[in-house]
């Protein structure tokens, strides 16, 4: 057992340490740098082995999953199988993409039972709802019937021991009569049981600042993506640190927003080829960011 004394002597050593070198202190509070699978979505579904092992590889600890269905479950393999790869190769999915089905819309539960069932079993942390259809979010109403939806599934992921986690892209930031979906989204959601991931190339590019939500909206951003704006095209993606975001500000922002998993993702405009940029940005992290 360790001593009072004991202890004051190790904190004490700890903050001499702090102190003395800035970057202990940054390494005390180091992120792990996540993946958003989607980004390999060419390569997933041909060779899940192959391709997971290259992304622990080029650095990653852990990974978002997408693309769950009760029928062909992820890319063919079970859950179950889909850990144990996992797990060999020293990966953890702390969040996943699932689409639930019709639940947002009609409150049918079968895709969304399923898809806890399956987080449950990848030891997952979150459950996030990455899309909403389009014929779905036209009005206020909509986004008032999607929150109350979202409230219901994330009771349902509290009592299977997970946390519910909604994604944005930048319609959500289109205003009906004056107000924002997100806005909506907001406000309409249960702040103790729903989670926001920050997209923050949507945000950025719908003309908003993360910040301003960090600051409105502290604690509720637990997750980001982090995806780069080309120089060129600024409807294209880029390698983490290659375009014209600037994501320092956001980084040291971090405890305000809530973050406590971060995902590259690179949606298109790949280097070469996906594995090679999926690296390209995890060296960029890891070196400037965190």
């Amino acid at each position: 057992m360790i001593s009072r004394r004991n202890f004051i002597v190790t904190t004490g050593l700890a903050a001499t340490a702090v102190l003395a070198s800035p970057s202990f202190a940054l390494s005390m509070n180091k992120k792990e740098i996540g993946l958003q699978l989607y980004t390999l979505r060419d390569e997933l579904p041909k060779d899940v082995k192959g391709t997971l092992e290259k992304v622990a590889k080029a650095g990653y600890t852990t990974v978002e999953t997408y693309g769950f269905s009760i029928k062909d479950q992820f890319w063919g393999l079970t859950p179950q199988e889909l850990k144990k790869i996992l797990d060999d190769n020293g990966l953890k999915a702390v969040s996943g993409h699932y689409n639930l089905g019709s639940f947002l819309y009609d409150g049918n539960t079968t895709e969304l039972v399923a898809s806890i069932e399956a987080a449950k079993i990848l030891k997952s942390e979150f459950l996030t709802i990455p899309w909403v259809d389009e014929p779905f979010r036209r009005n206020i109403e909509d986004y008032k019937k999607i929150a109350s939806r979202v409230n219901e599934a994330a009771k349902m992921c509290k009592k299977a021991g997970l946390k519910l986690a909604y994604h944005n892209h930048d319609f959500e930031f289109k205003k009906h009569d004056g107000v924002t979906g997100y806005e909506i989204l907001l406000k309409e959601t249960d702040k103790d049981l729903v989670y926001f991931e920050l997209d923050l190339y949507w945000v950025i590019h719908s003309g908003n600042d993360p910040l301003k939500l960090f600051k409105e909206n502290p604690g509720r951003f637990k997750m980001w993506h982090v995806k780069d704006k080309d120089k060129k095209n600024n409807d294209l993606n880029t390698e983490v640190g290659s375009g014209i975001i600037d994501f320092k500000p956001f980084f040291v922002a971090a405890k305000q927003s809530g973050m406590v998993h971060f995902f590259v993702e690179q949606e298109n405009n790949f280097a070469s080829n996906s594995f090679e940029s999926i690296k390209m940005s995890y060296d960029f992290i890891s070196k400037s960011l965190v």
